[in-house]
């Protein structure tokens, strides 16, 4: 025996929202075309009404007594849904996060390159973790970790503000830093 939710998916439409014939309540509160409410009528009488203007009944909201229906045109309902969601993914903005990793014997010319690809990713809006690794009795020397990552702070100031202060993970001190706006 199916259970009772696979038997509400299925007289659903892909896109869940009851239309016309499987709208299953006996009475509806209408909306008519210009945003009128028509009152509450059978639903045969208001499938027969959107019928007759050339349009869909949609239900629009299905939680209240009586269920509230629209007439609308359904298909550029679907449309102007789909352009809407379209334009809110082409606005967002992919920020990624880029790892630097130094050690803590990183020598002045390396330092100098990995703080210009720091400054890049910044430049580029993308946020940047810089992770200083500690191989075996290194670890001993945390210190020398956090004077690194000062020292990138302070030659980033104009560009970069620190997101997430040094912290310590396992072998690893990592912060974080966030472009200036």
């Amino acid at each position: 025996m199916a259970s009772p939710n696979l038997r509400q998916r299925r007289d659903l439409p892909q896109d869940s929202v009851r239309r016309n014939e499987l709208i299953r309540a006996r009475e509806v509160r209408v909306i008519g075309l210009d945003g009128e409410q028509l009152g509450i009528l059978q639903r045969g009488d208001a499938i027969t009404l959107a019928k007759e203007a050339g349009m869909d009944l949609v239900e629009v909201a299905s939680t209240t007594e009586p269920p509230v229906c629209r007439i609308m045109d359904y298909g550029k309902f679907k449309y102007e849904q789909q352009k809407k969601k379209q334009e809110a993914r082409k606005k967002q903005a992919v920020v990624q996060i880029k790892e630097i990793k130094v050690r803590p014997k990183t020598d002045d010319h390396d330092y100098d390159t990995k703080l210009r690809h720091i400054r890049r990713f910044l430049e580029n809006g993308d946020r940047c973790k810089i992770s200083v690794f500690f191989r075996g009795r290194e670890i001993v020397h945390k210190d020398r970790g956090l004077i690194i990552l000062e020292r990138v702070v302070r030659d980033l100031a104009d560009v970069a503000k620190v997101d997430q202060e040094p912290h310590a993970e396992g072998r690893m001190l990592q912060m974080l830093l966030v472009p200036k706006k």
